[in-house]
């Protein structure tokens, strides 16, 4: 009797013990599946949160042209300063000022810029400054204005001088270098004693730009390493009405003339009013195509599909929409863009893309017509464009749209619509709790394989309010592992998802108007945010094919808050693992990869943070980062303990 009661207790304890030890099985069949598209992981820009004019695009002074409704909007003016569009320098962009003496000896006559938010000024960095000018009237002789940058204590910090004897536009030219880092500067113009003087175009661009960008935001870009670029929206594609959506035509050719355009975004939030925000254009389509290039990935324009905002104008409002009979210019505007991208340097846009600076084609392989538009007035427009295109790029993918929900009747709709036109891809949106990311990683699992395939366009966990604070937090972890965590159902379901863009990319700290965003920075530099980090682990972990990972037969996507994928990267030939543990308490896991004798030395990269709500922020950049560190299997077997939230990336 005794014996039994002392079995009894060590069995009890065994099945304790084993309780506490309990482990995870999971099996990777390492047979190759389904190709992950090189596409798979990108970037969406939209020009919401100044993430162009005072973001990306490097020019500092606002309102360059004096083309704003407000002509001197982002300008102080002092002395004698009118505006004027008699024989202008630019015909689009017609408006200039004139500088004249003020008529008092101790009076001064000249402007001010404070730029975006204020200028952030580099110790030591050089500026380059252009203006256009010439003498206001044909019997002048010479005109002279000093040129200088000004700290936070009104104190010039360098200055120079231009000289104008001509009264034929001119473009001129000073390069200005700072004693000191700035964070908040001005440029300031003074009209020496002498002729009075029209000038055009005022512009202030850091040396180290790249073509016409701000180098530390395209890097940031760069280290995602992304394999689609989506531009240039979003809502902005759509505009307010059709005067103000997007046109690639204008964006193209000398900056100097490309016409102003309004931005959809600049009175759109109460709480965030930005009546001062306005297109210039000098980032347009060219330089996206460049960048894309630049960073690697594969670009995808979307256009106008003759319909404005519709959360901006009712179904039956005609001035926001273009008859169906009427779409052939918006047509032709797709044909033309092709041309512009892959065309020939003896074709009409080839030609001016050659004429730019970009002989050799851009390889444009797809296009999106439309962005979030819903009901039938969408697909009997898109209609239209899809039997043209197909007729004449018939290699060209057409990216059609689901509208801005992620289900619903709207959505259905969507879907049917866009299989029966037979486009290439469809646009979803998604920016909901990070709940819902959790419990959808399983998705696409569903999904009808037949058709058109997935663009996961725009998406971002959003975290609720907490209590009483008045605003969401920026972007923190809680919402960068429920999106890791998707994402491994994202990258199971690689065969029907082919691409997927986090949204939207950027945001000025002082000029936010939507957020959370993906990389925050203000006039001096950014901040990469443990988003980023997600984004960039999955892209420069993408392998080249779906392993299948599973636990008891079935996939790992959410059973005790386990999340987890697998790759093949046949360019390494390597084993890539993902695993997401958003639980409360760490994990154990075997992982058996089958049909493999020795896995043998890898890599571990992890993403963690005990805090939920903890963010990266200008102030603390590295606050989350990843961790990488050595590991080994034994033999076909990786056994691995993962902490309680925590994003694992296993590489061998």
């Amino acid at each position: 009797m005794k014996t039994k009661k002392i079995l009894t207790t060590l069995l009890l304890t065994a099945l304790a013990a084993v309780g506490v030890n309990a482990q995870h099985q999971f099996t990777i069949n390492t047979k190759p599946g389904p190709m992950i598209q090189p596409s798979m992981y990108g970037i969406f820009f939209e020009d919401i949160n100044f993430g162009a004019d005072g973001g990306l695009y490097a020019e500092m002074v606002e309102n360059r042209s004096f083309e704003f409704p407000d002509r001197l909007m982002g300008w102080n003016t002092f002395g004698d300063v009118t505006v004027s569009d008699l024989k202008p320098a630019f015909d689009r962009n017609p408006h200039y000022v004139t500088l004249a003496p003020s008529g008092h000896r101790e009076k001064q006559t000249g402007l001010e810029n404070r730029g975006f938010f204020g200028m952030g000024l580099k110790k030591d960095m050089c500026y380059d400054f252009t203006v256009y000018a010439r003498l206001h009237t044909l019997q002048g002789k010479e005109a002279k204005f000093r040129i200088e940058l000004v700290d936070e204590g009104n104190r010039p910090i360098c200055r120079d001088t231009i000289t104008v004897t001509n009264n034929k536009w001119q473009k001129h030219t000073a390069t200005l270098i700072s004693k000191k880092t700035v964070e908040k500067g001005l440029l300031r113009i003074f009209l020496m004693p002498g002729e009075s003087v029209d000038i055009d175009h005022v512009s202030l661009i850091p040396e180290d730009n790249w073509h016409g960008m701000r180098a530390d935001l395209v890097k940031d870009l760069a280290d995602l390493h992304p394999g689609i670029f989506r531009f240039p929206g979003g809502c902005i594609v759509e505009g307010t009405d059709l005067a103000t959506r997007y046109q690639w035509k204008n964006t193209v050719g000398p900056v100097e003339n490309r016409p102003l355009n309004e931005n959809r975004w600049n009175y759109t939030f109460p709480h965030r009013l930005f009546p001062n925000y306005y297109q210039t254009l000098g980032l347009g389509f060219y330089e996206f195509f460049l960048l894309a290039e630049r960073i690697g990935a594969e670009p995808l324009p979307v256009l106008s599909c003759g319909l404005a905002c519709q959360f901006q104008n009712a179904d039956n409002d005609k001035n926001a929409h273009v008859a169906v009979d009427d779409l052939q210019p918006y047509i032709d505007d797709a044909l033309d863009l092709i041309d512009f991208a892959n065309g020939p340097v003896t074709s009409k846009w080839g030609s001016l893309r050659a004429e730019m600076g970009h002989p050799a084609p851009f390889n444009l392989k797809q296009i999106g017509i439309g962005n979030e538009q819903w009901g039938p007035l969408y697909p009997e427009r898109l209609e239209r464009f899809v039997k043209q295109l197909r007729a004449k790029y018939p290699d060209i993918k057409i990216c059609g749209s689901s509208g801005p929900s992620a289900s619903g009747k709207d959505f259905d709709y969507g879907w049917e619509q866009m299989r029966r036109l037979n486009v290439d891809l469809v646009d979803e949106h998604y920016y909901m709790p990070p709940e819902w990311f959790l419990n959808n990683a399983s998705r696409y699992d569903a999904y009808d394989r037949k058709g058109p395939k997935v663009f996961a366009g725009e998406y971002a966990a959003h975290v609720p309010r907490l209590g009483n604070q008045p605003t969401v937090a920026m972007n923190n972890f809680e919402a960068a592992l429920a999106e890791a965590a998707f994402m491994t159902g994202l990258e199971r379901n690689a065969d029907i998802v082919h691409q997927a863009t986090y949204a939207p990319l950027f945001a000025h700290v002082d000029g936010w108007q939507w957020r959370p965003d993906l990389i925050w920075f203000n006039n001096l530099e950014s901040v990469r945010t443990v988003n980023w980090y997600v984004q960039m682990l999955y892209a420069t972990n993408r392998g080249t094919h779906i392993l299948n990972l599973t636990e008891g037969g079935k996939p790992v996507e959410g059973h005790e808050k386990l999340y987890a994928s697998a790759a093949y990267d046949k360019t390494t030939k390597g084993y890539i693992v993902k695993i997401v543990n958003a639980g409360e308490k760490e994990q154990r896991v075997d992982i058996t990869f089958t049909n493999l004798k020795r896995l043998g030395k890898g890599r571990l990269t992890t993403l963690h943070s005990s805090d939920p709500r903890a963010t990266n922020t200008l102030d603390n950049k590295t606050r989350i980062v990843p961790q990488t560190t050595d590991i080994e299997a034994s033999g076909n077997v990786l056994q691995t303990t993962i902490p309680a939230k925590t994003f694992a990336v296993y590489r061998f």
